[in-house]
């Protein structure tokens, strides 16, 4: 998620545990930790520029839930030790507000689609539960009140009933935002059964800054199929168009360690395209056809295959973006007629060069 929904909710969480009389102290605290898991992309770039590697290593070993709570072990430690008397006073409230400060903001950021590596060092695909757009205003908002409010009313009862309220409404919000992505994924998997892809790959996310509109991409055997669905007003079998992605080239290029670093991040969800002999890839799960936001050229061709090259990120130009988000927010009131929307445009075969 996005730096202010993470310090909000670290704040609120530790504010709540500690104690009335360091509720300003505790926001500030909570604000902090909720802001040190990201803040590994600083020592990520000191070791290297490969932008897979800045890709692929950010939310790994600072959202560990093995490692974070050992960081906040010694955060605690030290304070308590060397700290101003706050946490000596009151050590066990302090040490859960610390713990949980820390260990909720890799949670939240495993309800985006981007991959969080909860379980690092262990090697799992990342989780990406794709419930919430990275930056979503009815999740902050009510953690951002809340804080406000405990800063002015610092010890009053008043304040922790603020926190309460807040954290309350949010995680409820997330809960929506799951209910909202069964729903979706229930039709999508009816209309991928019907299409004869009720095996393919596929994940859901929401629009960007609302649970109202979802995208929904599926792999086929010669590219993808996309669709949208609003849980408002979409009734019947999702409207899915087909694009086509050089799947032949993605196999032939499957020895080159930048293409097997994505495939595990992103679980295979990627176009891949040949351009003036290059290989480039697309993460399916950021962006919108035809734009998306992560975009690398991995490999070039030689005649005697794809050769390894240090892998760049191309930057996509992004069409009308204003436009985009007019049009989206119709597309959450209302659905389009049926025979307006193509069904099933099957990609091209696969091998096709692009």
């Amino acid at each position: 998620m996005d730096s202010l929904s993470q310090i909000v909710l670290g704040g609120a969480v530790a504010a709540i545990i500690a104690p009335a009389g360091h509720r300003r102290a505790a926001l500030l605290a909570g604000a902090a930790l909720g802001t040190l898991p990201d803040l590994d992309s600083l020592p990520i770039a000191l070791f290297s520029d490969n932008p897979v590697t800045l890709m692929t290593v950010h939310r790994s070993f600072s959202h560990s839930l093995f490692v974070l709570p050992l960081v906040g072990w010694l955060v605690w430690w030290l304070f308590k030790r060397f700290g101003n008397g706050r946490v000596a006073a009151s050590p066990a409230r302090w040490f859960w507000a610390i713990q949980l400060a820390l260990i909720t903001h890799p949670l939240l950021d495993a309800f985006t689609v981007y991959g969080t590596q909860l379980w690092w060092p262990l090697m799992p695909a990342p989780a990406m539960w794709s419930s919430v757009f990275i930056i979503d205003p009815l999740y902050t908002a009510w953690l951002l009140v809340a804080c406000i409010a405990a800063w002015f009313l610092r010890e009053r009862v008043a304040a922790q009933r603020a926190l309460a309220v807040g954290l309350v409404l949010s995680t409820a919000y997330l809960g929506w935002s799951l209910v909202a992505k069964s729903l979706v994924d229930r039709e999508a998997e009816r209309t991928l059964a019907a299409m004869g892809l009720g095996d393919a790959p596929y994940f859901s996310v929401p629009m960007p800054f609302n649970t109202l509109l979802w995208r929904v991409v599926a792999m086929t055997p010669s590219g993808y199929v996309e669709a949208e669905r609003s849980v408002l007003v979409d009734e019947g079998p999702l409207q899915f168009r087909g694009y086509p992605s050089n799947v032949q080239a993605l196999r032939e290029a499957v020895g080159v360690p930048a293409v097997q670093r994505l495939t595990w991040f992103n679980r295979g969800f990627m176009r891949s395209q040949v351009k003036e002999g290059q290989l480039i890839l697309s993460d399916l799960r950021m962006g919108v056809e035809p734009d998306y936001s992560f975009n690398f050229v991995v490999a070039e061709a030689t005649p005697g295959g794809w050769r390894e090259v240090p892998p760049q990120r191309k930057e996509w130009p992004w069409s009308q973006p204003d436009q985009r988000l007019r049009l989206m927010w119709q597309r959450i009131w209302t659905e389009p007629p049926h025979e307006e929307v193509a069904t099933t445009r099957l990609p091209v075969r696969a091998g096709t060069p692009q």
